[in-house]
Order: C-alpha cells, then structure tokens, then sequence
C-alpha cells in the first residue's frame, strides 16, 4: 500500500503552498524561482528543453506567466533576444494574466499573442493564451475559433479542452440536470477521438463537475455537491467507472496535468460515496491539490479537500 500523502499543513501560507500551479514538475519550480529573481536564463534552457511537448509546454509557460513579475522579465528577454519565440511566447502569455487582472488591456494582450504565433506557427502555445483570455472576455464564436486553432497544431491539447468544457458547461444555466447538454457531447467527444492512452478520456468527468458548478451558482443544485445528487445518477455513475477504470489501466504519471485530472476524479468519487476508490486517487494527489473542483460552487476548496480527504482515508 502507497503511504499516506503528507500533511498539508494549517494557515493560510500552507494553503495558498497546496495550490501551486507548477504541481510537481520539479524543473518548473527551479526555474520560476531563479525567474523571480531576475535570471531569465533558466527559463530559456526550460522552455528550449520542453521542445514540441505540447501540453508540458503550455503548462510550463501558463504557470510562468501568472508570475507578478513575468512581464517585465519577459519584456527583458525579449530585448536581449528578440528573434527568441519563446520570449514573446512567454511576454503574450504573461500579458493576458495581466489583463484578465484589469491591469493590462485585453487588446494589447492579444497583439502580443498574435506576435508570438508568427514566431512560432506550429506552436499552440500563444493560441491557448488566447483562449485563457477570450475564455473570460470573449463571444462564444472567439472561443470555439481559438480552440480550434489550438486544435489544429495539437489535436488532445489538455488544457484547451478543460477550457472549452468550462465554457459550454455555462450554456442554459437554468436547464437543471440534463443528461443531453451539449457539454456532455463534447466531452464524450473528445474523449473517443482521443488515442486510448490519452488523459481527455477524464473530460466526461471534468464536463460533469463543471456542469455542477454552473448549476450551483444558478441555485438549481445545492451547495454542498454530496448532497445534491449531482454524482449518484445512473450517468453520473456510468461516467464515473469508465473513468476510473481508464485510470486504473492507463495512469499517465509522466503527463504534465495528471493532478489537475486526479483531483477531478476523487471529487466525482467522493460525492458518489465511493470512499475506498477516491482514497486511492488522494493517495495518488499527495499534496498537490488543486483548487477546481473543491472550490465549487463557491467553497473553500483548502477546507473541502482536507474534508474529503481526511473522510475518504477514514474509509479505508
């Protein structure tokens, strides 16, 4: 048996420690710190190392770019190398953190984007950056255009596709539980185009969770997602086995996002009162929790985590 993940600690420094984006990639960490201080250096050779791994580059760059600093660095980089695709890849990316701040105008976040993706045509890096900011800004014809340009360069793009569930589960919030939203098609979707081993075959779970969120807010589903029901339907339950049972035969431990789907996939099996399951996935998570889903609707996710944590290894 795996040992019990570690304690995450008490007190909001501890808790702001548990929801770092950059997860367990450990080359991230050292290289965003020595970006912190001013060494852009150790980015490059990162960013240079990641190559055309699509997802891990994309994740390296987002979680970079949410630095308060990452602008002026990059802005830096780019003016010691200002042929680099990188750089401008990163200073795009870091503009739309900023202006989905109110801190940047959207418009000069997506000129920094395009600029970027002249530089690099085949990268669908700048694109995702695009999509973070229309995602929140945009219609819904500028999301389904910009993923499918993310589409077009990587078709299993894992954040864009978390990126377009959260953006069509939000269609006809006042329609309840309806098993025939469209956001349950695109999830199925993408999940059977997807090859056998690929990490969307989650997304029917994610797609679920965030059809919860939205109907929460709208008050068509209580607060507390165990005890609206949302996870013990017949679907629901169908959902929840295809996908852990993919994890079981295929855990991708080497992909860049696993713990954004494991934390998905132990919330769907703690609401379903599947404890000994969704203790395994917290077993898995260790101390790299993310803050979706725990935080829907509109919840502590630090405190609904160790909850279902400390609940679900009671279980066992």
């Amino acid at each position: 048996m795996s040992p019990p993940p570690p304690p995450l600690g008490r007190g909001r420094k501890r808790a702001a420690q548990a929801f770092d984006a950059a997860l367990d990639d450990a080359e991230l960490l050292a290289a965003r710190a020595s970006f912190n201080q001013g060494r852009w250096t150790a980015v490059r050779a990162l960013l240079a190392a990641t190559g055309d791994d699509w997802d891990r580059r994309g994740h390296r760059v987002s979680v970079l770019a949410q630095e308060s600093a990452a602008l002026a660095w990059a802005r830096d980089w780019q003016l010691a190398e200002p042929e680099s695709a990188d750089a401008a890849v990163l200073l795009g990316c870091a503009a739309v953190q900023r202006a989905l701040k109110g801190k940047e105008r959207p418009e000069r976040a997506r000129e920094a984007c395009h600029v970027a993706a002249a530089l690099a045509p085949a990268d669908p890096t700048p694109w995702l950056g695009l999509l973070v900011l229309e995602r929140s800004l945009g219609t819904e014809d500028d999301v389904v255009q910009l993923f499918d340009e993310v589409r077009h360069r990587y078709p299993d793009h894992h954040h864009a596709h978390h990126l377009m569930v959260a953006r069509l589960a939000e269609r006809r919030a006042e329609a309840g539980q309806d098993p025939l939203h469209e956001v349950y098609d695109f999830a199925n979707w993408a999940a059977e185009q997807a090859p056998a081993d690929s990490p969307l075959a989650i997304l029917p779970v994610v797609a679920h969770a965030e059809r919860y969120r939205v109907l929460a807010t709208a008050g068509s589903e209580p607060a507390d997602p165990v005890a609206s029901g949302h996870w013990v339907g017949r679907r629901a339950r169908l959902v929840m086995k295809a996908a852990f049972d993919w994890w079981l035969e295929w855990e991708r431990d080497d992909h860049p996002r696993r713990c954004v789907d494991l934390n998905f996939l132990a919330h769907a099996k703690y609401c379903e009162g599947r404890g000994a399951e969704a203790a395994a996935l917290f077993h898995r998570i260790g101390e790299h929790a993310t803050p979706a889903p725990w935080s829907y609707p509109d919840r502590d996710p630090y405190q609904a985590f160790r909850a279902a944590r400390d609940s679900a290894l009671g279980t066992v």
